[in-house]
C-alpha cells in the first residue's frame, strides 16, 4: 500500500491468482471498499436503514450495483470531493458509509470531507487482515465480487491540445467528439447528432450535463437530472452495459474519455476470460469513436 505525498490517494498492489504482482486501479479499490463496508456492517448488525454511499459520475457503475443490490442508495456526483462533501452536507453525515472516485480517492468517514488516503490505508489493512482470517486474498475477494455482481473493466484515455488554441480545440472536440481533423469533428458530432450504436450496441441513454438532460433514445423520454450546476460532460449508456464518459480536464489542456465495459463472469475462474472480453469491447468502442 502507498499514498501520494499529500496523503489523499491510495495505491494498492496485490498478488493475482497466478502469483504475479498487479496494481489495482482506482475503481477496483473503490469496489472492494464499498463491498466490504456494506458486508461487514450487515454481518455485525450495524445497518440502520438510513445508509447511503456515492461515487463520481465517471466512476464504475458496478459500485452502484453493489450498493443498490444490498438496499443502499448510491448517488452520483461530479468529479471532485467537494461534491461528495456537498452530498454529505445535504443528506446528513449519520447515514454516510463511504464514497470515492476512479482516480484512487476514497473517503471512508464523514469527518474529513475530502479524499483521505490515511483512513483508506487503515481500512484496506483491515480488509486484508479480514481476508486472511477467511483464508482469502484481496484479489480473491475482488474475483468473488465480480462473480456475484458482474465483471467491469475500465479504461481512461486522453487527448492533449496545448498552446493558445488548445482550450478552443478542446471545446470544439467535446462538441464533436471526433479525433481526426476538424472536418471530421463535424462528421462525428455526438452531442448534436448522436449515432444509434457504438460497437454495434444500441445507445439507450444519453446524459448531457451541460443541459442536465437525460434522454432515453429508444422512447424519447427526457428527464432533468438533479445536479447543483451544469458541467461540460457527456455520457452514453449502451444496451450491452457499457458506459462512455467524455469531459475536458479541469486542470490540464486535455479531453478525457472514460470507458467502462461489462462482461459475464459466472465464477471466479472466469476472471481472465471476462477481462479479455471487456478489453476487446473497449478497443472496439475506441475504434468506433476514432480514438487512437
Amino acid at each position: 500500500m502507498a499514498c501520494d505525498p499529500d496523503g489523499d490517494r491510495i495505491g494498492i498492489a496485490v498478488k493475482d491468482d497466478r502469483g504475479e504482482w498487479i496494481l489495482l486501479n482506482g475503481n477496483q479499490t473503490n469496489i472492494i471498499f464499498t463491498w466490504y463496508i456494506i458486508q461487514r456492517r450487515k454481518a455485525l448488525g450495524l445497518l440502520k436503514g438510513n445508509e447511503y454511499t456515492g461515487k463520481t459520475i465517471v466512476t464504475s457503475e458496478l459500485i452502484k450495483d453493489i450498493a443498490e443490490k444490498n438496499g443502499i442508495p448510491c448517488y452520483d456526483v461530479y468529479t471532485g470531493f467537494k461534491w461528495i462533501a456537498d452530498m454529505i452536507r445535504k443528506k446528513g453525515a449519520e447515514g454516510y458509509i463511504g464514497a470515492g472516485e476512479e482516480s484512487f480517492g476514497f473517503m471512508p468517514g464523514s469527518f474529513t470531507r475530502d479524499k483521505d488516503a490515511v483512513s483508506s490505508t487503515s481500512l484496506m489493512a483491515e480488509i486484508a487482515a479480514w481476508a486472511k482470517d477467511q483464508g482469502k486474498t484481496l484479489f480473491g475477494i475482488l474475483e468473488s465480487i465480480y462473480a456475484e455482481y458482474g465483471f467491469s473493466q475500465e479504461k481512461m484515455v486522453y487527448i492533449v491540445r496545448k498552446g493558445l488554441t488548445g482550450a478552443q480545440e478542446i471545446k470544439d472536440m467535446i462538441e464533436a467528439l471526433g479525433c481526426g481533423t476538424k472536418d471530421n469533428y463535424k462528421e462525428d458530432n455526438l452531442r448534436h447528432n448522436t449515432p444509434k450504436t457504438i460497437n454495434n450496441s444500441e445507445i439507450i441513454i444519453k446524459k448531457d450535463y451541460a443541459t442536465l438532460q437525460e434522454i432515453n433514445l429508444k422512447t424519447g423520454e427526457t428527464k432533468t437530472m438533479d445536479f447543483p450546476t451544469t458541467s461540460d460532460v457527456l455520457q452514453f449508456f449502451l444496451a450491452d452495459g457499457c458506459k462512455i464518459s467524455v469531459r475536458p480536464s479541469g486542470t490540464e489542456p486535455k479531453i478525457k474519455f472514460y470507458f467502462e465495459a461489462r462482461a459475464t463472469m459466472k465464477n471466479v475462474n472466469d476472471f481472465h476470460k471476462a477481462q479479455a472480453e471487456a478489453l476487446a469491447k473497449i478497443d472496439a468502442m475506441m475504434a468506433d469513436l476514432k480514438i487512437n
